[in-house]
């Protein structure tokens, strides 16, 4: 008898065992994860300030936030980075997957430039970025002198790009409300997409690997070009990836801090605050401004239900076009 053999005769393993086994990530999730979440939870009701909590104050804290027009501004400019980073971000990373899905030469090759950068420090990667930026010395602006385009100050560039767009077409006026993301808001953006596309492309690659051959061979059977095995095989079988890619994507889009925080200072929020994101929001109240971590802690809340509210309104709607 083989050792597997042994191995598939063994009885299974008692529920004491079992449970001895989850203890060090149960320790690790209930220590950095359900502690921190349930002490902010308990603090967004109380005046905590430098450390020291000084009284209750109940939903107060809550009814100052929802009265905070830079509360409401830093959610309006998260959401632009959102709408930003998610779509396109989604787009590029199935392209090239489907791309590098292909039998090509030096594939892996391919596979490992996308990933690097997803590996690479995101300080490194927003210090370079920001040097690329730069209004005199980065690479950006000398790259647009050669086509004959004039020098932008990207971030440190406070103007909308729908009004930036308005402007060169030699509009005089445009509205407030219509401005668009900042120009700096924009190159954070493009930052974000080009870091975390790697591993977009990864699972995307992940799932179109997936998929059996004997579909494809039947739709070229039934005659169908690349366009419409694409949409009719490819896409529906992919659906379970993309929304997955989808899902994760928005989440980590809500909770961008480091690139807005490298990038974009001093001080940090961009040119007139264009660029302050929720996270960066919160981190400002409860750190740099007094600490008040209450209405730090608030304003988490805040967020964590705007995400979970985001999440299941996914799960409602997008999921219902998933094909398991």
């Amino acid at each position: 008898m083989t050792w597997l053999d042994r191995l598939k005769r063994k009885k299974a393993m008692d529920p004491v065992t079992a449970a001895l086994y989850l203890v060090p990530a149960g320790v690790i999730v209930v220590v950095f994860r359900m502690v921190p979440i349930a002490s902010a939870f308990i603090l967004s009701f109380f005046d905590v300030k430098m450390g020291r909590i000084r009284g209750f104050v109940g939903l107060a804290q809550y009814g100052r936030l929802f009265q905070d027009p830079t509360f409401w501004s830093s959610l309006g400019t998260t959401s632009y980075y959102v709408l930003g980073v998610v779509p396109i971000s989604l787009f590029l990373s199935l392209f090239i997957a489907v791309l590098l899905n292909q039998k090509l030469k030096g594939l892996g090759f391919y596979r490992t430039v996308y990933f690097l950068p997803v590996v690479t420090s995101l300080v490194a990667v927003s210090m370079v970025w920001k040097w690329i930026f730069h209004p005199r010395l980065g690479l950006l602006n000398y790259f647009l002198s050669l086509l004959g385009g004039g020098s932008l100050q990207w971030l440190e560039e406070p103007r909308g790009i729908f009004e930036m767009m308005a402007g060169g077409l030699g509009w005089s006026w445009w509205p407030d409300g219509l401005a668009g993301p900042s120009l700096a808001l924009v190159a954070v953006i493009v930052v974000s997409i080009w870091r975390g596309m790697g591993y977009n492309i990864v699972i995307f690659l992940a799932g179109l690997q997936n998929i059996p051959d004997q579909y494809y061979e039947a739709a070229r059977i039934d005659g169908a070009n690349n366009r419409q095995v694409f949409w009719k095989v490819t896409w529906p079988l992919l659906s379970p990836t993309t929304f997955y890619v989808l899902l994760s994507t928005t989440i980590v889009s809500f909770q961008v801090f480091t690139q807005i925080y490298l990038m974009t200072g001093p001080p940090v929020g961009g040119p007139m605050g264009t660029t302050k994101v929720i996270v960066y929001y919160l981190f400002e109240k409860g750190f740099d401004a007094g600490g008040n971590m209450g209405y730090a802690s608030a304003v988490a809340l805040i967020l964590f239900m705007i995400i979970l509210s985001l999440t299941l309104l996914q799960r409602r709607i997008v999921e219902r076009r998933v094909y398991y």
